[in-house]
């Protein structure tokens, strides 16, 4: 499934997250809530996360210095959760955190990801994206024929 649009929630007392009903039956495995490298908790299926991290550390020199980081990085701060009966994860504190969540949130479909980030946060990220994501296209596609 891929994972698309966004969607505002509260967290509510007990830091629980709602997520939207069209997610949960891809979920229904699992999730795994872990930092991402963007100022937001990153929601995967487990399936997803595995492949992720195989692909993003499989290919690295075990015995390098920023390789063994990013396995830390990656799995220290990475939590297997199943959503309630009412479609909701619990956030643990460690991710609140990191990512500044407060009681309003953002959750952002990602194609093979979910984000979930402060609403006052995506707010600012979104229109930083929206003025550079052309940019962005042309530097990833090699074409420097027009100016940025």
């Amino acid at each position: 499934m891929a994972f698309r649009g966004q969607y505002e929630y509260t967290l509510d007392a007990k830091n629980r997250l709602t997520i939207p009903a069209k997610f949960r039956a891809a979920l229904s495995d699992g999730v795994v809530l872990a930092k991402a490298l963007d100022p937001c908790v990153a929601i995967w299926t487990p399936q997803g996360w595995e492949q992720f991290t195989e692909r993003a550390l499989s290919s690295r020199d075990p015995f390098s210095p920023d390789a063994r980081k990013l396995k830390r990085y990656f799995h220290a701060s990475s939590f297997d959760l199943q959503l309630d009966s009412a479609g909701r994860i619990m956030v643990p504190k460690q991710l609140l955190e990191y990512a500044g969540l407060g009681k309003e949130v953002v959750v952002v479909g990602n194609l093979d990801t979910i984000e979930a980030w402060d609403a006052a946060r995506w707010r600012s990220y979104s229109q930083e994206l929206d003025a550079t994501a052309e940019q962005a296209a042309q530097r990833l596609s090699g074409s420097h024929d027009h100016p940025a």
